[in-house]
């Protein structure tokens, strides 16, 4: 008999598209394994929001590879260990796997590769990390010139289709079961929101993509307007690979509205962040720029008023009700609109002038879709920190770009102390003199915040 052919899954939990998988199946019988190795993963082990997704996703994969007459198999602990031991034990020929590009993982595959036969595929990304290249083979540090690169280089490969068949080994190594990791909260069950908003399976990421597909052309405008649904919401299917950035653009291709275009920008958006991962590894957690730890940041881990006004920020109770119903709806759904977020994050940074990276963590514990590169990022080019990053003294006013954008409908349901309110006057009721009593009153005035930012930017400066 055909030796066990050991598929290794991470951020790749679907059948269709799945080069490891469908090599593997090729090869033997598969044995597919799921090592949840919070270890490896340091700081940037899941998040609260992310784990109840992770459940979910597993719950389907293994009804997925159910239906298919085949398991897959769960272990907690040292990635390294666990495969080694499954491969000995299952005498199989070869582990396969999609190639991640986090640094962990990265160190893994290295170590992994010394030991056992390991197959390693491209997956999760338009152009894997590293094709794309300067006219001297150098990486690209800014997005622009790697967008038109990447542009120029495409098509991607083809999607894959589902193994036609999975044969089964002779005997199938012991697993976990998927209860027993507790990945749901039960005291208190915080993710009632998260179950009613979101549907967790393969199948629901091609749904929402057919969905989609009907309102693209739209998205090159309508993406700023927090009040209507004329985003995606694919990130947290991308993110956990339910579904690929491969099948998305060859379901968009023939397409040649403005939409389209923005949106495939965006998925290469996506391959950048990743880029500058493997470019800084540690890009998560600090600066690229030189001398932003000198910066007079607000210290919420030493001044009890930092620490009110960020855990403010964090509950949505700062007073500016685009970035309460932003910060309500990030802890009520793990998601937030695009727009919201950039508003969201420059409000931290630069209105309550705390470090890019208090945010970084929240957004990491409370995002269904929080990936490693990209909310990198998108922190640092809102803190103007970053490789490629916007300036630090372009400073967003959250009041004109909740009007701008109408996000009144969008307030309204996040923030229902504020439901009564007509327009303009909820954009900022207390400015307006129709406050509610339960609604909270600003942080800091908007101009004040304003000048505070930039007189520590120009004192930093020197």
């Amino acid at each position: 008999m055909t030796k066990p052919q050991i598929v290794w899954l991470r951020r790749d939990l679907r059948m269709a598209d799945n080069p490891a998988l469908y090599h593997a199946a090729k090869a033997g019988p598969v044995i597919a394994v799921y090592v949840l190795d919070d270890e490896a993963a340091g700081h940037h082990a899941y998040g609260g929001a992310s784990r109840v997704w992770l459940h979910h996703a597993l719950e389907d994969l293994q009804s997925s590879f159910g239906r298919r007459h085949a398991k897959l198999i769960l272990r907690r602990g040292d990635s390294m260990e666990h495969l080694a031991k499954i491969f000995a034990e299952t005498e199989a020929e070869a582990v396969h796997a999609n190639r991640h590009y986090e640094p962990w993982w990265r160190k893994l595959q290295g170590t992994l590769a010394e030991q056992v036969n390991l197959k390693l595929y491209d997956a999760n990304y338009l152009l894997p990390p590293g094709a794309v290249t300067t006219g001297s083979g150098g990486a690209y540090k800014i997005y622009t010139p790697f967008s038109k690169a990447t542009l120029e280089q495409l098509p991607p490969r083809d999607a894959l289709p589902e193994p036609e068949t999975l044969s089964s080994p002779q005997n199938w190594p012991s697993s976990d079961s998927l209860d027993h990791w507790q990945l749901l909260p039960t005291d208190p069950d915080w993710a009632e929101g998260i179950r009613s908003y979101w549907k967790f399976t393969e199948q629901a990421a091609h749904e929402r993509l057919d969905w989609w597909d009907g309102h693209i052309d739209d998205y090159s405008d309508a993406r700023n307007f927090p009040s209507v649904d004329k985003t995606s919401r694919l990130s947290p299917y991308l993110h956990f690979g339910q579904i690929s950035p491969v099948q998305i653009w060859h379901h968009f291709k023939a397409k040649r509205s403005q939409g389209w275009k923005v949106f495939e920008k965006e998925l290469i958006w996506r391959d950048y962040a990743q880029n500058a991962i493997c470019q800084f590894p540690a890009y998560a957690s600090k600066s690229y720029r030189d001398g932003w730890d000198d910066f007079p940041w607000r210290d919420p881990d030493s001044e009890e008023e930092v620490a009110r006004d960020l855990e403010a920020w964090q509950k949505g109770q700062t007073g500016y009700p685009i970035v309460d119903a932003g910060m309500r709806q990030l802890w009520q759904t793990g998601w937030m609109h695009n727009r919201v977020r950039m508003i969201a994050a420059s409000f931290l940074i630069k209105h309550l002038l705390i470090d890019w990276r208090h945010g970084e963590k929240w957004f990491w514990d409370t995002l269904v879709d929080a990936d490693l590169a990209s909310n990198a990022t998108n922190w640092q080019w809102v803190a103007g920190t970053g490789v490629d990053s916007n300036m630090f003294v372009r400073i967003m006013a959250p009041l004109s770009q909740s009007e701008k954008f109408d996000a009144a409908a969008y307030i309204r349901e996040f923030v229902p102390e504020l439901s009564d309110l007509d327009e303009p006057y909820i954009h900022d009721p207390q400015q307006h003199g129709c406050k509610p009593k339960d609604y909270p009153a600003k942080l800091i005035g908007h101009r004040q915040a304003r000048e505070r930012a930039l007189d520590a930017y120009n004192a930093w400066k020197g």
